[in-house]
């Protein structure tokens, strides 16, 4: 496999990774707009470093290939250099002569290793050239990799490999540092999405609804911020709580993609799917960690209601009226076996709860044979745990199910200090005033959880309701 020279930086393929390499990636490039031409540089010799894989992968294998290695990658550089912005750029440039020379050359045996290598060396030419010619050799032999960082133990790797990949993937290592505690919940989520996710600036800035120089300049401030932070995993007595601050991040990215708190979607499938997509890779890491497993369990749930969530127009479609057979039933045995995994992995938490209450909203073939008895026995576990409001208004829906709307509004009411007049709180007291009769009050409840949100769909959805008490 050949590595692209310092010459062709400005001939990149087309339609893969933006020429800035910051705020780019190769996920969504088209497979017909690829360089056919090829990009090496004289006296290259990565072709008699490892042989090529004599099978031809797709384009989307390539793509898929290509965003599970991109942290890995990102981290390596990172934990050897720590230079988190070069090495950022440096892993770009790989991915880029990977877009353009794989589909064409065939995917190399050791793919996260020929990226590290090609990635290494543009980190180190880069960071040459900053330094004067004085210091130029003390500063290229602190920085070249040692032979381990670019190959695993020996025996491991196919036979012919000329070097060798990391055997350690630091993908969580790096959630944990976009994570930092330094960092404000916005900016975890926005550099998670950036270094981990490998969506672009202008993706996550479209993703919140921000102007891209705005988001930025957030991403930049949370890079400053992390800027001299020690690369490694958490000590034990931090773990716990820096992996749950992880969590909470990509459950975060999960909601807003389920759920856009605002604009013309209901639902924004990219940072759905790249939540689960993250998600996967941590319990890959830590397949043994019930809040991981649990997390998992109630993303790919929830996810999969979502055929049934919205109408032939786009309009929101209630949970209790969605048509069941548009739920996907492969992604519900997949949800429904990772949350029985996630409770018996130890006691049960927050997100194993969780999950346990979707699998039994999943499972339910009809609206009327959910075991909302079950449900309400789970949500008194959940709040005796957690003090979200989203739990608690999730309790009193169940008491209202199992006890009827007027209990459910007793419930709704002591809530109204807590949850700080949310419009979520106003949605679900209209619904239980509509189903107790008192259609004037429900009316009123509708309209003013429609005024409280910032999402289309929804606003949409909670004045047809309201509209139709009207009549």
């Amino acid at each position: 496999m050949r590595e692209p020279g310092a010459g062709d930086r400005d001939r990149r393929p087309r339609g893969t990774l933006s020429a800035a390499g910051r705020g780019a990636r190769v996920p969504g490039a088209h497979p017909h707009h690829r360089r056919r031409d090829r990009l090496a540089r004289p006296g290259a010799d990565l072709d008699q470093e490892r042989p090529l894989r004599a099978d031809r992968t797709t384009d989307d294998d390539i793509e898929d290939l290509l965003r599970r290695h991109a942290p890995q990658v990102l981290g390596a550089l990172v934990r050897r250099y720590g230079h988190f912005d070069p090495a950022e750029d440096a892993v770009q440039e790989a991915l880029i002569a990977a877009a353009a020379q794989w589909p064409e050359d065939g995917v190399p045996e050791n793919p996260r290793g020929w990226l590290i290598r090609v990635a290494s060396r543009r980190l180190t030419d880069r960071l040459r050239s900053d330094e004067a010619r004085r210091r130029r050799e003390e500063t290229v032999a602190a920085l070249t990799p040692a032979d381990a960082f670019v190959a695993p133990p020996p025996g491991e790797g196919p036979t012919g490999l000329g070097g060798r990949a990391p055997s350690e993937d630091d993908t969580l290592t790096l959630l944990f540092l976009c994570c930092h505690p330094a960092l404000t919940p916005a900016a975890q989520i926005a550099l998670t999405l950036r270094a981990v996710g490998g969506l672009t600036t202008a993706e996550i800035a479209r993703a919140h609804l921000v102007e891209e120089a705005t988001m930025a300049q957030r991403i930049s401030r949370a890079k400053r911020a992390v800027r001299g932070a020690e690369f490694r995993r958490p000590e034990p007595e931090d773990r716990d709580r820096q992996l749950a601050a992880v969590l909470q991040v990509l459950y975060l990215i999960f909601n807003e993609g389920y759920t856009a708190t605002a604009g013309p979607d209901l639902h924004r499938t990219d940072l759905a799917r790249e939540a689960i997509r993250l998600t996967r890779s941590v319990r890959r890491l830590l397949p043994h960690e019930g809040r991981v497993t649990g997390l998992l369990a109630l993303m790919v749930l929830t996810e999969a209601r979502t055929p049934a969530r919205t109408g032939p127009d786009g309009e929101l479609v209630p949970l209790d009226e969605q048509d069941r057979a548009l739920w996907d039933r492969t992604a519900i045995t997949e949800g429904t076996a990772l949350a029985e995994e996630a409770l018996a992995q130890g006691p049960a938490g927050d997100y194993q709860l969780q999950a346990a209450i979707a699998a039994l909203h999943d499972e339910a073939g009809r609206a009327e044979d959910t075991d909302w008895p079950q449900i309400l026995a789970l949500y008194e576990l959940l709040v005796h745990r957690t003090p979200d409001p989203a739990a608690a208004l999730g309790r009193a829906v169940a008491v209202a199910m199992v006890h009827g709307p007027r209990a459910g509004l007793v419930e709704v009411d002591a809530l109204a200090g807590a949850s700080g007049g949310h419009y979520r709180l106003d949605a679900v007291r209209a619904h239980l005033l509509e189903r107790a009769g008192d259609h004037g009050a429900a009316r009123t409840a509708y309209l003013a959880a429609a005024d409280g949100t910032l999402s289309e769909p929804e606003a949409r959805y909670l004045r047809a309701r309201a509209d139709r008490l009207a009549l």
